[in-house]
Parts: C-alpha cells; sequence; structure tokens
C-alpha cells in the first residue's frame, strides 16, 4: 500500500486499484504502466452499442445504455489516447455521429433519447436539442487531428468556425471545446487568430483562476457549482496547446503547482463539479486523476 511519504504516481495507482471502473484501470496501467493499447479498447468495448456510438454511463453523469454524443466523444479521447483512431471504428463511430447531428450537421451536448434514464439535474433534455461547440468541437478536433476523412466532417467543421467567430460572452467548458476544435482545426492561420481573440476574452471576462491562492477573488460562471473555477492547466493540458499563450510562464507554474497540491490523502484528485449522485463521483474521481496526472507530466513535472 502507498504510503504518506510514495511518490505522487504510486499514491494515485493505489487509488486507481482501490475505486476505478476497469476502463479507468486499464488506462492508467497504459499510460503510467507500459501496459498495452488491446487492453484500454477492449476495456472501452464494454460501452460500444450496435449504432457504432457509446453509451452505458461512459460519461458518468449520463446513465443508461443508449448512445449519446458525449459518450462517444469520450470513447474518441479514449482511443485518441492510446493511437486507436483509424480503421472501421471510425467509419461506425461517424456513422453514428451523422445520424444524431442537427440539421446543422453538428452535435447536440444530449441526444433525447435519453430522455427515460437517469442524468444529471443539470443536463438538460429536450426533444429538438440545438448544436453545441460543446459536444462538436472536441470531437472535430480530434477526427481531424487523426486525418479522419468523412463526409460528416465537412459541415461539422463549418459550424465549428462559425461558433468560434461569433464567440462573446462564454463560459470555460465551452472554451475548453472551442481550444480543442482550435489546435487541431486544418487553417492553423485562421485558428492562431481565433485562439489569440478569445485568450484575450477569457482574460477580460475572469474565466481563469490566475491567482490559486485567491480564488474567491474569481467569479464562478452562472450554472457552475460553487468552486467549479478554471484553472491555466484546464485550457492548455499540454504545452502545445495555442491556450499556452494566453498565459505567462510564472502563470502556468502557479497554475501547475496547484495541480500538483491538489492529490487527496487517499491518492485521487478531487472533482468540482456538482455530485448529484454518490455512484457518479466516485466514477468521475479517477478519470481526473488520470487527466491531473497526464497534464502535470506534459508541462514537465515529475510524477514518479
Amino acid at each position: 500500500m502507498a504510503g504518506s511519504g510514495a511518490s505522487p504516481l504510486a499514491r494515485a495507482e493505489h487509488f486507481i486499484w482501490l475505486t476505478a471502473r476497469v476502463l479507468e484501470q486499464r488506462r492508467f496501467a497504459y499510460h503510467f504502466l507500459d501496459g498495452g493499447a488491446d487492453q484500454v479498447e477492449a476495456a472501452l468495448a464494454a460501452y460500444l452499442n450496435e449504432d457504432g456510438g457509446y453509451g452505458h454511463a461512459l460519461e458518468p453523469d449520463l446513465r443508461g445504455p443508449v448512445s449519446q454524443p458525449l459518450h462517444t466523444a469520450h470513447a474518441l479521447r479514449v482511443l485518441d489516447s492510446v493511437g486507436r483512431c483509424g480503421g472501421m471504428r471510425m467509419e461506425r463511430i461517424c456513422r453514428y455521429l451523422t445520424e444524431v447531428s442537427t440539421k446543422d450537421g453538428a452535435l447536440p451536448a444530449v441526444h433525447p433519447s435519453q430522455r427515460g434514464y437517469p442524468s444529471a439535474p443539470f443536463v438538460p433534455i429536450v426533444d429538438d436539442p440545438p448544436s453545441e461547440l460543446l459536444a462538436t468541437g472536441p470531437v472535430v478536433g480530434l477526427l481531424h487531428r487523426n486525418e479522419v476523412w468523412h463526409a460528416w466532417l465537412f459541415r461539422a467543421t463549418d459550424f465549428c468556425w462559425a461558433a468560434v467567430d461569433s464567440l462573446e460572452r462564454s463560459h470555460p467548458y465551452e472554451i475548453q471545446a472551442a481550444v480543442a476544435f482550435l489546435d487541431s482545426a486544418p487553417d492553423r492561420s485562421r485558428a492562431e487568430a481565433a485562439a489569440d481573440r478569445i485568450g484575450r476574452q477569457v482574460r477580460e471576462q475572469r474565466l481563469v483562476v490566475l491567482e490559486p491562492a485567491d480564488r474567491a477573488a474569481y467569479p464562478v460562471a452562472p450554472g457552475y457549482a460553487p468552486g467549479e473555477q478554471h484553472f491555466p492547466h484546464d485550457y492548455a493540458a499540454a504545452p502545445g496547446s495555442l491556450a499556452r499563450g494566453w498565459f505567462t510562464d510564472e502563470e502556468m507554474d502557479r497554475s501547475l503547482d496547484f495541480l500538483a497540491a491538489e492529490q487527496q490523502q487517499d491518492g485521487g484528485w478531487p472533482v468540482n463539479w456538482r455530485s448529484w449522485a454518490p455512484g457518479t463521483h466516485l466514477e468521475a474521481r479517477p478519470m481526473v486523476t488520470i487527466r491531473a496526472l497526464m497534464t502535470l507530466r506534459a508541462h514537465g513535472r515529475a510524477v514518479v
């Protein structure tokens, strides 16, 4: 058992074996223990549905078996992280994305098939949901980064550009989605210009905590839980992100210091969004823990 003097990674490993779903166990093993990609993909397959989308509470805040865009985006991130975004699996996923897209050719945050199954009270389910940059941006960016070409991408990319260009007043999760799109959008000069503009908005609208020691001085976005704030490392999870240019070295160092210090006594990192059911909170913490370790390592911080 990892003691209090163990490394952050050793403490996190104990936490993962103690609490995580099989998928997060396999992901942790892949990223930090020389585990295999096949095992990650096998664990992820348990969430795959016949329509090519993913369900079964892959994203813990949406319960039930039905495929959802947010579940499928999560699956794509997992596949991307282990180098498996290719072949017929991408064709099947893109076919699912086409089927659930709105008239704009983009993705809703929640498809109405979720109705009747448990879901977080802060996730509205409507009969005719609008397209959302929050759901579409990360998927489009990931597919472009992996050079996946499918007819669905054309209108979805146009939607993302229109959504990014019209961003004025926003909130942190939507900004993260915009960054995920811009980091891999094919038109690099346009992406850099858009990122520069959005970065100025993030600072002007105080959508980022630049002084972790004075968190109370920064507002929480409407509808967010108390303490559900975003820091430079949340926008620039890796140094190659366009969002890294939004922050000075000192601001990023303070952010990473804060992230490292957030590791809890049990070895895991905390969830800062609203908790609405015991199981969802428990499932989310290993996911947050893996993301924290990967962010720290990407920025050159020692975790072993």
